[in-house]
């Protein structure tokens, strides 16, 4: 640019034998160059950077669903999404924008210094003086903000936490008139947050600050040493021009680059949440070269021999302690005892969301470890008490037991879990859309559904707790009914695990086991049995139960 200034305002040759208007034309060609290659330069960073955030946050995802149940124990539902939606975004800022402006910024800085190293090395000298502490200042005001971004980041996933929670539990809250106390609730996360985020004001302030200053008093310094040698004639008035604008030039790359720094170190806080679930092994190994269970050979013996199992999140709290239980293939077994004994907890280990303390659970005579776990649960279907259906149609819930089941399948399936009857109503019938949890169905239809979509999967062993906990005694009858004539029709045996209070559900099975105190077995046998003996443990749970239910 100094050296256009002096062409234009003295009589120096243009370089290559151009004329001036030939020159400028030239200029503009290369300014058009630069400006495509710097539009293609923003496309092709910024392409690869999402698809680099694209492929993080499908990893992130599968190892949160790969995860074991302790993990989600401990880990609540609103950090997690907190962490694939705000932390990735972060990082993906991090990543994409900042990497393309960063490397432009550093070539852009490199460039231009070394313009003014050739114009000037003793001007460039002067004005470079002020790199070195700018750049420890940069490093303290790093670490001070990746610190400030991990504990912005955590406080978002508190946030979401609450909001999260209270939005899903909204009836609740308005039920016991509480809005007020959850808003209030939630403006505590808010204010956190907030007081965070004005740190890094304050901090961003002194940071960006304190480099205008220094960068200023360099101008200055520049001005009156560049206008001395002018003076002496070491240097022209263009020459000092060329370094001026190279400077500015370089100064504003600078700038770059500690927005660059400084938005890394966010990245870089928000990435430590992503790397722990991308680093956290399951503490349930899948097994995936284990023992292969076959529908064809698979009989249901199911066995469980001396098992001692804590809770991870309630070590203190012995649920059992030696629990031996054995299951006959074909056979219905009923768990019953008073709550908090463990019948739930059998469902779980059954499941192998979580691994016994002691002991072990032998199916087919294989330690349920040494088994394929994706093999096993293929076998299982499950109908939990407060069953989740996912938000989406009756049809997208039931084809999640079986994707490849036809419309007659799901209205066989809807039939024998007594739904069809009130499916069928709905103006949309299968396609009816439920709501998120199913909330637009009551707790009895939302029952119904989920044993239509366990019968679906045309499991070898149905576990059911209290799986028809929210049905009237008729309702009840016709879906017991249809599970037995499942499970005698079948054409391999059906093992059923039914976890209940009701002496309703109770009769329907062939042996029932009695929980008493730690998880042990209190009583084994028919309903009729245990019911006779009067001094028995089964006979004072039901007396009790009826009491309860005269009063």
């Amino acid at each position: 640019m100094g050296k256009i200034i002096d062409i234009v305002t003295s009589s120096q040759a243009v370089p290559f034998g151009l004329t001036l208007s030939q020159m400028f034309v030239g200029l503009g060609a290369v300014f058009v160059v630069g400006a495509a290659a710097n539009a293609g330069r923003i496309v092709l960073i910024r392409t690869a950077g999402e698809r680099m955030i694209a492929r993080l946050r499908r990893q992130i995802f599968g190892r949160v669903m790969g995860q074991d149940l302790e993990f989600f124990d401990r880990n609540r539902t609103g950090d997690l999404v907190s962490r694939l939606s705000t932390d990735t975004a972060i990082v993906s800022k991090s990543i994409t924008n900042n990497v393309s402006d960063g490397l432009r910024a550093a070539i852009s800085a490199s460039v231009g210094v070394g313009m003014m190293v050739y114009v000037s090395p003793k001007l460039t000298g002067i004005m470079l003086a002020v790199v070195p502490p700018i750049a420890i200042w940069a490093v303290l005001y790093g670490r001070y903000v990746k610190r400030l971004s991990r504990q912005t980041q955590e406080a978002v996933g508190d946030l979401t936490k609450v909001s999260e929670e209270r939005i899903a539990n909204v009836r609740t809250v308005q039920a016991f008139s509480r809005e007020a106390n959850e808003v209030a609730r939630f403006d505590i996360e808010v204010q956190k947050i907030f007081k965070l985020a004005r740190k890094d004001a304050v901090a961003s302030a002194l940071f960006f600050g304190g480099n205008g200053l220094a960068g200023n008093l360099a101008i200055l310094a520049f001005l009156g040493f560049g206008g001395r040698m002018v003076l002496g004639g070491e240097i022209s008035i263009g020459d000092m021009t060329s370094v001026m604008l190279y400077s500015a030039y370089v100064g504003s790359a600078l700038s770059g680059l500690s927005s660059f720094f400084a938005e890394v170190m966010k990245g870089v806080g928000a990435g430590s949440r992503l790397f722990y679930l991308l680093d956290r092994e399951p503490l349930i190994d899948r097994n995936l070269h284990g023992v292969q269970l076959t529908r064809a050979e698979f009989t249901g013996r199911i066995v469980f021999d001396n098992v001692g199992f804590r809770y991870p999140t309630r070590p203190d709290v012995p649920v059992f302690n030696g629990l031996t239980l054995d299951i006959a293939p074909g056979q219905r077994v009923a768990i019953a005892g008073p709550s908090g004994k463990g019948k739930s907890t059998v469902a779980a280990l059954l499941l192998r969301f979580y691994d016994p303390h002691m002991g072990r659970i032998l199916i087919d005579g294989h330690d349920l470890r040494d088994i394929n776990l994706d093999s096993w649960r293929s076998l299982i279907a499950t109908v939990p008490q407060e069953p989740v259906l996912f938000a989406g149609t009756i049809r997208e819930n039931l084809l999640y037991g079986n994707p490849n089941a036809c419309d007659a399948d799901l209205i066989h399936a809807l039939e024998m879990s007594d739904a069809w009857h009130f499916v069928e109503q709905f103006p949309h019938q299968m396609d009816t859309y439920v709501g998120e949890r199913g909330v637009s169905l009551s707790g009895g239809q939302k029952q119904r559904i989920a044993i239509a979509r366990a019968l679906l999967a045309q499991p070898r062993v149905l576990i059911l707790d209290e799986a028809t906990s929210a049905l009237d005694g008729t309702r009840e009858a016709r879906v017991l009914e249809s599970l037995d004539n499942v499970a005698q029709n079948a054409e391999h045996k059906l093992t059923v695990v039914t976890i209940a209070h009701r002496a309703s559900t109770l009769k329907q099975s062939d042996v029932i086991v009695v929980l008493g105190e730690n998880g042990a077995v209190e009583e084994v046998g028919s309903f009729n049995e245990l019911l006779a003996d009067t001094s028995g443990y089964f006979y004072h749970l039901m007396a009790a139960q009826a009491a309860e239910h005269t009063h």
